[in-house]
């Protein structure tokens, strides 16, 4: 059975299963050859999701991920496709002091500006300089080379208070709806 289950998911490389355990009443069975799988919360995947994300995101629309002590700032998707071509970054200088959700910049497109809001309590240690030649990165690429800045993070408890992956789709479907 859990070969056939291994095939299933490979097969099929857009949804994946859980495999619960077994509980211990369960065992006897198992070592008898007579093992009983469930399969549960099979989730399709979209196409601009990753398999367990750390990102983290705001209802400002921000994201940040953390790696040793450094976050790592840009915006979703969903608010770059709604701003339209991005064609200026207003990003701050190395050294701001950021409190959570403090004003930090602006992006300014063809339709639209929106101000961007700080994730987290931190620092700015970097930010993409790439942006200031070319702005678009952030709508060809927001997750990856398109990013904001980097900061610490003061106070790693703030991670928590944000929205994971999953509760932020939710969050989308909520405003479009």
């Amino acid at each position: 059975m859990a070969l056939r289950a291994a095939r299933y998911l490979t097969a099929n490389f857009r949804t994946f299963s859980t495999l619960l355990a077994l509980p211990k009443s369960s065992i006897a069975a198992a070592s008898a050859g007579r093992v009983r799988w469930r399969l549960s919360a099979t989730r399709t995947l979209g196409t601009s999701s990753q398999l367990l994300s750390d990102r983290r995101f705001t209802d400002k629309h921000e994201w940040i991920t953390v790696k040793n002590g450094i976050g790592t700032v840009g915006i979703s998707n969903y608010a770059q496709e709604a701003l339209g071509d991005v064609v200026y970054c207003g990003l701050p200088e190395v050294g701001t002091k950021l409190n959570i959700m403090d004003e930090f910049g602006a992006l300014e497109s063809v339709k639209a500006a929106s101000e961007l809001y700080s994730p987290l309590t931190g620092e700015v240690t970097e930010i993409n300089k790439a942006l200031a030649d070319n702005p678009g990165l952030v709508n060809k690429s927001c997750y990856e080379e398109g990013w904001l800045i980097k900061m610490t993070v003061d106070n790693p408890a703030e991670v928590d208070q944000l929205m994971n992956e999953a509760a932020y789709e939710k969050f989308i479907k909520s405003i479009e709806d």
